[in-house]
């Protein structure tokens, strides 16, 4: 049995006032598959949810004056990646910004990443490809009509099948 590597991370809910959310379309190392995914990752030891999520968006959209808005979701996500298996608690953040344009400073994050895109919200519903959160589409539509969810909804639970090797 593979081991298990445990990893805390952080990612944002970039939202414009023209209700548009940035995500980036991921494809797996080794895979032909790809999802959409909200910008953020894995903490470095030590560091903390603030911390992490402003260095992430940092290095992945350039993105350095921001507030960290409400917590909306958090999630447990077992998964492969590459050659690793990875246990992944994670929360997802409120970013209320102006529309701007990303610029990746991170080559190692940018080998996985096909491309990144403004969404409608109102559009996420139509995306062919899965969006990580599967719920990502009510999620946002939720705190767009009602705000910060008080309390936060349970964590949801994922566990992706372990590839035979």
């Amino acid at each position: 049995m593979q081991q298990v590597e445990e990893r805390q991370a952080v990612r944002a809910l970039i939202l414009t006032p023209d209700r548009e959310t940035l995500l980036f379309r991921l494809r797996p190392p080794g895979e032909t598959r790809c999802f959409w995914i909200a910008p953020g990752g894995g903490l470095d030891h030590g560091e903390t949810i603030e911390d992490g999520l402003k260095r992430e968006l940092r290095e992945e959209l350039g993105l350095v004056e921001f507030r960290i808005g409400a917590l909306v979701w958090r999630r447990h996500h077992t998964f492969d990646w590459g050659a690793r298996r990875i246990s992944q608690r994670e929360e997802y953040r409120i970013v209320e910004v102006a529309r701007f344009d990303p610029v990746m400073t991170d080559e190692v994050e940018a080998q996985n990443v096909v491309e990144h895109r403004w969404w409608p919200i109102a559009e996420l519903g139509e995306v062919r490809e899965p969006l990580t959160p599967l719920s990502l589409p009510a999620i946002l539509a939720r705190y767009l009509a009602e705000g910060a969810p008080d309390p936060v909804p349970p964590e949801e639970v994922l566990i992706d099948d372990e590839p035979t090797r």
